[in-house]
């Protein structure tokens, strides 16, 4: 059974299994979605015990904020947790990535009103500019923290020592960025030291590793040069079958508690210490209902180092992102 956990300094506080919505009115990201069965993925999700819904203006360009917004409206919204992002800016017609404090403080505010709140639980600077002090930017934060217009302080995408300059005056109370089995650079840089050590909260996001870590592949798959996975390091040998390899070592432990091995990965991350909550994203209700499966899974102190054997290789291997936009 998970218990709510506490998001940095703040006063948040999260069901550790929550839910990426990128694919919940993302059509620049994913084609084909429907904007009613988003809205019914996130009622599905609210109603099995996931709380913390994890969107950004960029999914969608502000309209996976909107169907949140309409989503959450049955709801008692104090129950719910929202983390949105903000720093795409298309003001100019091209995408520039801007953490210019005027520009953010409009980012919120437009995020609000597509949200139909007044206030956001969570706030990320989603990526990193090249101008801007990162202090001088979660100062924007928290000022508008302190006009109660967000409970918490977030960045995402940021190298350890972006993180250290942002933290400066100790405003940041959560990072998200990519972690996962596979990729685990930041145990070997650092950060997730740094994190701990200044009670600052992690969250990973591509989680199962663009469905690597699902089982569902094969050592014949195969992918066009039209399909954005034949990108990925991931899908490439011999990185590919060594991946195969560490994820048929999970199947023994799934077969023993009745699951998926993805439930067992994310039961997995539920239980790491230096992880505060995960957010595997979903395309549709049945994944939700499976993914809610995993709070319910104890693995036991055996099961556990099995699996963090079976892919200690890549804490040694400098993996870098799975995509150069991972949103």
């Amino acid at each position: 059974m998970m218990y709510p956990v506490t998001i940095g300094h703040s006063e948040v506080k999260v069901n550790p299994l929550g839910l990426g919505t990128n694919a919940v009115g993302g059509y620049n990201l994913f084609p084909g979605l429907d904007d009613q069965a988003g809205i019914d993925l996130v009622k599905t999700a609210l109603d099995n015990g996931i709380n913390l819904l994890d969107t950004a203006y960029v999914y969608g360009l502000g309209h996976s904020e909107e169907l949140i917004g309409q989503a959450i409206q049955d709801y008692d919204r104090h129950k719910i947790i929202i983390a949105t992002k903000g720093a795409h800016d298309f003001s100019t017609g091209k995408e520039v990535i801007n953490n210019d404090p005027d520009f953010i403080t409009k980012q919120v505010n437009d995020s609000l009103k597509r949200l139909q709140t007044d206030y956001i639980d969570i706030y990320y600077l989603h990526f990193p500019d090249h101008d801007t002090p990162k202090a001088e930017a979660v100062g924007a934060l928290q000022k508008l923290r302190e006009e109660g217009k967000i409970r918490a302080i977030g960045i995402s995408n940021f190298s350890l020592a972006q993180i250290k300059e942002a933290n400066a005056d100790g405003y940041v109370d959560i990072v998200e960025d990519e972690f996962s089995l596979l990729h685990q650079d930041h145990l070997t840089e650092g950060m997730l030291d740094y994190l701990h050590e200044n009670n600052i909260s992690f969250v990973p996001y591509f989680p199962l590793a663009s469905g690597l870590l699902t089982g569902k592949y094969t050592t014949d798959a195969t992918f066009p040069a039209d399909d954005i996975r034949s990108q990925i390091t991931d899908l490439k040998e011999p990185r590919y079958s060594t991946i195969l390899h560490a994820v048929d070592l999970v199947r023994p432990i799934a077969d023993n508690h009745h699951a998926t091995i993805a439930q067992i990965i994310l039961a997995w991350y539920l239980q790491n210490p230096l992880i505060t909550a995960v957010i595997p994203g979903a395309k549709n209700a049945r994944q939700v209902l499976s993914n809610a499966k995993a709070m319910k899974i104890e693995l036991s102190t055996d099961e556990y180092q099995t699996i963090e054997q079976a892919f200690n290789q890549f804490k040694q291997i400098k993996s870098g992102k799975s995509l150069k936009d991972p949103d």
